[in-house]
């Protein structure tokens, strides 16, 4: 698990061994800190190379070591089926995650890569729950050379969990009078209802882990409205429509165990 930090990264931490769905949780830092939570595993790991990797480095680490440009190839492998990648930002009053390690958008391709090497075949790409959480670079969404190589490594499944977003609303037209009408009620806004408010860390947490658990061997993107209209309600039928179309049945079941979890 690679970015968890931040208040989604946190609860997508907390919502997989919560429910103890996986044996361990491997979790890339820094540097070495008292984890204090039963089933994760802190991994610290070198700063990644900044312009290709060692040669000499990465004859020591093994046969399945990446290429000689490949910035993680000092990398020591971590065995795991999953791999979650987050791009969420540590919280500056938190200590703790101030010490783990956060990927940045344009590392994504060669940490697919490394996550690979130890074995693992899903991969969920989680971005902010909100926009105005994304970094820089992602502010336009990732580069689509990035997820088609992403896409290209040949992953059991993929999964990508995009941002939130409320689906747009028709443009008001016809008759000035309805539309007066709506001007003038438009002054009630502040009174949002629960299915108008923001959309929560630990709602997209449980997607995430329901995508997991039930999702077939493919490439499978959680558009902006889709993530919004899970957070509103019934997120298991949602969730389930996203995964297998409009007339799948609704599997309401708790996610399968596994033997392993994410590395990165």
């Amino acid at each position: 698990m690679a970015g968890a930090t931040g208040a989604l990264g946190s609860a997508v931490l907390r919502r997989l061994i919560g429910r103890q769905s996986h044996a361990v949780v491997h979790v890339l830092a820094r540097e070495a800190i008292t984890a204090g939570l039963r089933g994760v595993a802190l991994t610290v790991v070198p700063p990644p190379a900044l312009g290709g990797g060692d040669a000499q480095a990465a004859a020591k680490v093994g046969p399945k070591a990446g290429p000689p440009d490949d910035p993680f190839a000092a990398w020591p492998c971590v065995a795991a089926d999953i791999g979650i990648v987050m791009f969420e930002a540590p919280r500056d009053f938190y200590e703790r995650e101030r010490a783990l390690w956060t990927p940045q958008p344009a590392q994504l391709v060669p940490l697919a890569r490394w996550m690979q090497r130890g074995g693992v075949r899903t991969l969920a790409l989680v971005l902010p729950h909100a926009q105005g959480q994304l970094p820089e670079a992602l502010k336009r969404g990732l580069a689509n050379l990035d997820e088609q190589a992403v896409a290209a490594l040949g992953l059991e499944r993929l999964i990508l969990v995009r941002s939130a977003q409320k689906p747009a609303t028709a443009p008001a037209g016809g008759p000035w009078l309805p539309r007066v009408a709506q001007f003038m009620l438009g002054v009630f806004k502040y009174m949002v209802p629960s299915a108008e408010q923001p959309v929560r860390a630990d709602k997209v947490a449980e997607l995430v882990q329901y995508a997991l658990a039930l999702a077939p061997p493919g490439i499978h993107i959680a558009a902006p409205e889709v993530v919004w209209q899970a957070a509103q309600g019934d997120l298991p039928g949602v969730v389930a429509r996203w995964l297998h179309g409009a007339g799948a049945p609704v599997e309401r079941r708790e996610p399968v165990q596994s033997t392993a979890q994410s590395s990165p």
